[in-house]
């Protein structure tokens, strides 16, 4: 098992792990009505750089040539401009002009913004790898903290964020769903 910056040709297995990952935020990111068109458009931001969602702020985990996990992890001072994108796409569509992001990463952080592992690979320590490979990152970079949110009905990821050294800090509402605010020195 390796862990590596994403490529722009693992969009076909990273899409559907960010899916899983961000939920109904896909729908807020993008204005899409449906999976299909909310997969389709986090492609092609995906495969652009200089957004939240983009390769260059993607760590795979894959083993035997198959992502077995991502996670989305970029520093939180960039999270406005990196949001930018998608806001611009939002107030070009019909009905969503007034549309705003929630902003859920803060100035001197490095943010985990989406983890998942293939259901093939859980069980077997892929996430842990992969948030050890994002807070490396984070300390490369002179980050001193790192920082996630969790779904308040998500006892299994929050659990695993707090086995992992994370305490939670804040809570969000990000459309109609509330999340844990967690946070960890790094």
């Amino acid at each position: 098992m390796i862990t590596r910056i994403a490529a722009r040709d693992d969009a076909p297995e990273v899409i559907p792990l960010l899916l899983e990952a961000i939920g109904s935020i896909a729908y807020l990111l993008t204005g899409a009505s449906d999976e299909i068109e909310a997969a389709e458009l986090l492609t092609t931001f995906y495969k652009q750089p200089g957004n939240r969602v983009s390769f260059d702020n993607v760590i795979v985990a894959e083993q035997e040539g198959r992502i077995a996990g991502m996670v989305v992890a970029y520093s939180g001072n960039d999270a406005g401009q990196l949001d930018e994108p998608f806001l611009a796409k939002l107030h070009g569509r019909p009905g969503k002009e007034n549309s705003v992001i929630v902003r859920e990463a803060r100035d001197g952080e490095f943010y985990l913004d989406a983890l998942a592992v293939d259901e093939q690979y859980r069980g077997q320590g892929i996430a842990k790898l992969l948030m050890a490979a994002a807070e490396q990152r984070a300390a490369q970079l002179g980050f001193e903290r790192a920082a996630l949110i969790v779904e308040t009905y998500n006892e299994r990821a929050y659990r695993l964020y707090l086995a992992s050294g994370y305490e939670e800090d804040d809570m969000l509402r990000i459309g109609d769903s509330d999340y844990r605010r967690m946070v960890k020195r790094v």
